[in-house]
């Protein structure tokens, strides 16, 4: 059984980087705008990042409850924080 393959481009790539580093973006957030279940996202930082840099990033968001939707509290219920600048689907809003 052949997997499908998501072709990112470079500025895609940055941007997951980008939210799989943000303490209160989640997986699913990821999942929602790019297509990416976690075990991808954690391949594609592992391809795209140092090995200390990958390790100190699976560190920091290895059962982070802000990671992962249903380990957070009920009452959060946005994945970005409200000074964030609108972003939907990957399009950012005009400034």
């Amino acid at each position: 059984m052949m997997k499908k393959t998501v072709e990112l481009t470079d500025r895609e790539t940055d941007r997951i980087i980008e939210m799989a580093w943000e303490d209160r973006t989640t997986f699913d957030a990821i999942k929602f705008q790019f297509g990416l279940s976690e075990k991808e996202v954690i391949n594609l930082m592992r391809r795209e990042m140092k090995l200390s840099s990958f390790k100190m990033w699976r560190a920091r968001v290895q059962g982070r409850s802000t990671k992962h939707e249903k380990l957070r509290s009920d009452d959060v219920t946005r994945f970005k924080c409200s000074r964030q600048k609108q972003i939907t689907h990957n399009k950012i809003s005009k400034r």
